[in-house]
């Protein structure tokens, strides 16, 4: 929006603006484009629909409250398509969409101003387009999610609060946050919801002291009815951050407000002193595990669904099998793979898949040795090793011989049939035992912790 010369009237406008929104999506989304503003009618010049409708979605509420609280006038907000100007630079609708999956927006909303006197904005910074409907909910995820749905309809309950979810990055904890906070906002506008990270709330919080403004800090944290902190381990080693957080925590929850915690650790992993560990432990704690093959192939025939990405099945599944570690290098091949072929005009196949994402589709699949998974569950549950390839049915041997198979699966490059025979089954059992030990690690928190703490140990025997 280059043209502001012509509209001094609106230079507090644009200086707001600028300053709510981070420069890099300023850059990305509104700097590029022309504007018309006359009788009250603020007119957007967009190059192609999907602009239009991230301006929407993402800045127009946004602009209204600006030109209310700045210049006092109720605007209205018009677009209009025009083609690309050849001097000026702009982004085709297939570059809009790679743009928005690619980039780690932290995009602010609001609640709308209640009273004309009361023109203070309100920014909850939470990322519209992160919802509950496109949440890709699976084993792996489902008690997390479950809890983030429970939040929105108890907020403040004490059996919620706090909700605490921890994950590897890059698995859904950013985005279970903000649909927590988009449902609350969508069932009652009045509601006050934050979303931050942990880095934001230290750099924040040191930038109140500098400007002598601690208490308007404080004030903007604790006068919400749903606190999202993301990323809260950049919280821990600072001493003064970490008293403010549990002096903004206690006032909260005091309050009955909601809670809602991530965290790449668990709470015990933090390193925080008893008290502060408590108060984390007071709620309910989640760990979102890594997706398994048939979510991640969920999870991007969505991505090529809603984006009318002309890519088969087999080249899908070839990308799911190829990247384990998480959605964002997920997501990540499957756009490269659509800009290169876009750019080349080439059929995404499996060899063109293969060649331009080599570098990223690792051989992830795990190869411990069975018997290591034997020796430590073994020692874990207290049965010997001939326990496992033994004919007993007793509860105290067949059940840590369910969860060694569970484990089989997910540590080695063993078939299920090569898993079988390890236990002197055929395959079907193994079947049946995966199953099993899965929707005990989906339903309860405290078996899921004691699996995760069996595969640590795991590892660390194949690494000496």
């Amino acid at each position: 929006m280059d043209n502001i010369e012509k509209y001094p009237e609106l230079l507090p406008v644009f200086q707001d603006l600028q300053r709510i929104i981070k420069p890099a999506e300023y850059e990305l989304w509104l700097r590029p484009l022309d504007f018309v503003y006359e009788n009250n009618t603020f007119t957007i010049i967009v190059p192609a629909q999907t602009w239009q409708d991230t301006i929407t979605k993402r800045y127009e509420g946004i602009l209204r409250d600006i030109f209310l609280q700045r210049l006092g006038i109720t605007v209205a907000i018009q677009y209009t398509i025009q083609p690309q100007e050849e001097h000026k630079p702009i982004l085709t609708d297939k570059d809009v969409i790679s743009a928005t999956q690619n980039t780690d927006f932290s995009v602010e909303t609001h609640t709308p101003v209640e009273e004309p006197t009361q023109r203070m904005l309100f920014i909850s910074r939470l990322n519209a387009s992160f919802t509950f409907e496109n949440f890709i909910e699976s084993t792996s995820n489902r008690f997390a999610y479950k809890a983030a749905e429970a939040v929105v309809h108890q907020l403040g309950h004490p059996e919620n609060n706090p909700l605490f979810i921890f994950s590897s990055p890059g698995l859904g904890k950013t985005h279970l946050l903000h649909a927590i906070g988009n449902q609350i906002m969508k069932e009652n506008a009045t509601a006050k919801v934050l979303y931050m990270s942990g880095e934001e709330f230290v750099n924040d919080y040191i930038e109140s002291l500098k400007t002598q403004s601690a208490e308007n800090f404080r004030r903007k944290c604790r006068s919400v009815d749903c606190f999202l902190m993301d990323d809260i381990q950049f919280v821990s080693g600072k001493e003064g951050c970490t008293l403010e957080f549990f002096n903004t925590f206690n006032t909260l929850y005091a309050s009955g407000k909601q809670i809602v915690l991530s965290s790449d650790r668990s709470p015990q992993q933090l390193g925080w002193d008893e008290r502060l560990s408590s108060r984390l432990l007071s709620g309910l704690t989640t760990e979102i595990k890594r997706p398994n093959l048939e979510t991640r192939i969920a999870i991007l025939r969505y991505k090529r669904d809603i984006n009318h990405f002309n890519i088969s099945d087999d080249v899908i599944s070839f990308i799911a099998e190829g990247v384990q570690t998480n959605v964002r290098e997920l997501q990540g091949c499957l756009f490269r793979l659509v800009h290169h072929c876009n750019v080349w005009n080439v059929t995404a196949t499996i060899p063109v898949a293969k060649e331009i994402l080599s570098d990223m589709l690792e051989n992830n699949t795990p190869n411990v040795n069975i018997n290591t998974i034997k020796k430590i569950v073994g020692k874990y549950y207290s049965i010997k090793m001939e326990d496992f390839n033994s004919k007993s049915k007793i509860q105290s041997i067949a059940w840590p011989r369910q969860i060694a198979m569970y484990l089989g699966t997910e540590l080695t490059d063993l078939s299920l049939i090569e898993l079988g025979r390890e236990f002197n089954r055929d395959h079907s059992t193994v079947v049946h035992a995966r199953d099993l030990v899965e929707e005990k690690v989906t339903n309860d928190p405290f078996f899921a912790s004691q699996i995760t703490q069996i595969i640590e140990d795991i590892k660390d025997v194949e690494k000496k």
